[in-house]
């Protein structure tokens, strides 16, 4: 197998994995009325990333030349964060709180404004605001999905 082949497996072969896991605790949960949303959602990227697997097992996946160790160095902040997010904040702080921590966080980390800039913050802190406004009015009003409740919400 050679260097790029073997780049794009493992990328795609972490991303099944965590299709798989998130689509096996989308059937397992309970109450069932509040995973009906997720196991749909989760049924369908499982597909994506079997077929994306498949793809890269075989040796189709000929864009670009996987990752790089500076793409990994450059990803590895955001996917630790994310990985916090997902197993202790959002049961811990809540769904919204530990949401409006990850995508701040995240948005600072990424974001090529200085530090040191009031402007770049007050616009992290309106952006951030604007994203969760969104994300309340798609999970609670328009889909009535149930969030992890935590110390906060």
């Amino acid at each position: 197998m050679n260097t790029a082949r073997f780049q794009h497996l493992i990328p795609a072969g972490v991303i099944f994995i965590l299709a798989a896991i998130v689509t096996w605790l989308s059937f397992t949960e309970e109450p069932i009325e509040s995973f009906l949303f997720p196991r749909a959602i989760s049924v369908f990227f499982i597909s994506l990333a079997l077929w994306n697997l498949v793809r890269a097992a075989g040796g189709l996946s000929k864009v670009g030349e996987g990752m790089s160790p500076a793409m990994i160095k450059n990803v590895l902040p955001g996917t630790i964060i994310m990985i916090i997010f997902v197993f202790w904040a959002a049961k811990g702080l809540g769904f919204y709180v530990a949401s409006s921590l990850a995508f701040f966080t995240l948005y600072t980390l990424y974001d090529a404004v200085s530090w040191s800039s009031l402007k770049g913050w007050l616009k992290r802190l309106m952006i951030t605001a604007a994203f969760m406004a969104v994300i309340y009015g798609l999970f609670t009003l328009v889909l009535q999905v149930r969030t992890p409740r935590g110390l906060f919400f």
